[in-house]
Formats: C-alpha cells, sequence, structure tokens
C-alpha cells in the first residue's frame, strides 16, 4: 500500500478482457490500485518479488484476479504457487477464467481459491460479475491481518 490504497492484481493475458475487468472496476469507483500483469511468469515474480519487481516495495495485493489459461506459466500454476508460499498464501485469489470445466473448478478450489467465476459472454454481465467482485473482495470481505 505505498499510496494508502491497497492493490488489486489482475492476471490476465487477453487485451479486451482485461480492458473491460479494469474498465468495470474503475466503473464501480474502485478507488484501490490496479496492478496488471499479462501472464503467469510475470505475476509470479510481482507476488514474488523478482525479476522486474525486485525492488517492489508496496504491500500484497488485496485480492488477486486470476485467469487460468495463461501464457509461459499457467493460473492454475500460479494459484500453485501463491497457495504454497507462507508469504502470500493468505491473499484471496479469485479464478476468473473462461474455463468451465469440472476438472478446473475442482482443481482451482483443491489448490485453495477462494472463489471460482466463469467470465460471461455478455459484455454487460462481464462488467455486472466484476464489479459485484470488486465490492464483495474490497469493500464487504474482511481481510486476514497478515
Amino acid at each position: 500500500m505505498a499510496d494508502g490504497k491497497p492493490t488489486i492484481l489482475v492476471v490476465e493475458d487477453d487485451p479486451n478482457d482485461l480492458e473491460l475487468t479494469l474498465l468495470a472496476l474503475d466503473a464501480g469507483k474502485c478507488a484501490n490500485r490496479l496492478e496488471t500483469a499479462r501472464d503467469g511468469a510475470e505475476a509470479l515474480d510481482y507476488l514474488f518479488r523478482q525479476g522486474a519487481y525486485a525492488g517492489r516495495q508496496d504491500d500484497d495485493p488485496r485480492v488477486i484476479l486470476l485467469d487460468i489459461k495463461l501464457p509461459l506459466v499457467n493460473g492454475i500454476d500460479v494459484l500453485r504457487a501463491i497457495k504454497a508460499d507462507r508469504r502470500t498464501q493468505h491473499v484471496p485469489v479469485v479464478m476468473l477464467t473462461s474455463s468451465s470445466e469440472d476438472r478446473d473448478l475442482t482443481t482451482c478450489y483443491q489448490l485453495g481459491a477462494n472463489s471460482y467465476i466463469v467470465k460471461p459472454v455478455d459484455v454487460d454481465s462481464f462488467f455486472d460479475a466484476v464489479q459485484h467482485l470488486g465490492l464483495y473482495w474490497l469493500v464487504l470481505n474482511q481481510p486476514d491481518a497478515q
């Protein structure tokens, strides 16, 4: 929280979905700082303060919105790394994905995902879903004191 605002990390490789997510959070009056990662490797670098993010001084994100189908390192492997590390295991992870496969859903919950949301195909429904996500995880949910 370098500027006093909790961070939301959005991990999404699809430029259209990323733009819609950021617009929806902004339209929902999200006062949080938004950070983005375009692939799983970049997300891991950000979270574990390595590579280009080695000097990152701000706190861990308040919530992570994580796609499954990512280049370099897929979202399931990113989730696995987050929940396996004591430094990040307390950070809520919301899987925001186009995958409605039962196998992905089960795997994500077994690995510790806090929520699993299938991206609606309809733009208005997607916008609405992201705004509700922001309201719940950033306003209503009480974070771990870590």
